[in-house]
């Protein structure tokens, strides 16, 4: 550990490496809805109902969308390709958790546009436009 405190030697957070070592036992893991829904539970409040909403709000509305863990992450993917993830705040120490698209999503729009979406809370009008947003992800 350097004198920077939460960084190692390679310039990685403690957060970033566990991460890392989640994605190499996923490799080798059974990785489904069940995985999925265990990391959920073991989140804090309010990170775990917010995954939980998101984690029904994706059934519901894209059930082509695989549920899968993503460097300990609850995350969705079509044809094996990460589409979408929901990356709790407690997990980086960030006050607000993301709701993020990988390259593979179909989001698209001129030569910029957002990948990632901070949640502090999901109302309705949060959750339908996530709903939006991955329809318009898969295509």
């Amino acid at each position: 550990m350097s004198k920077e405190g939460n960084k190692s030697r390679a310039g990685l957070s403690k957060g970033e490496i566990a991460a890392m070592k989640e994605a190499l036992k996923e490799r080798n893991a059974k990785n489904d809805e069940s995985a999925v829904l265990a990391k959920i539970a073991q989140m804090k409040e309010p990170d775990r109902t917010m995954a939980k909403k998101i984690h029904a709000l994706i059934k519901a509305n894209a059930p082509s969308l695989s549920p899968k863990t993503w460097y300990g992450m609850p995350a969705y993917a079509k044809d094996d390709k990460i589409i979408c993830f929901f990356k709790p705040g407690q997990k980086f120490k960030m006050r607000y958790a993301d709701f993020g698209f990988s390259d593979k999503a179909h989001l698209d729009d001129g030569r910029m546009w957002p990948d990632s979406f901070a949640l502090k809370e999901l109302t309705a009008k949060e959750e339908a436009r996530i709903v939006e947003l991955v329809k318009k992800a898969i295509g």
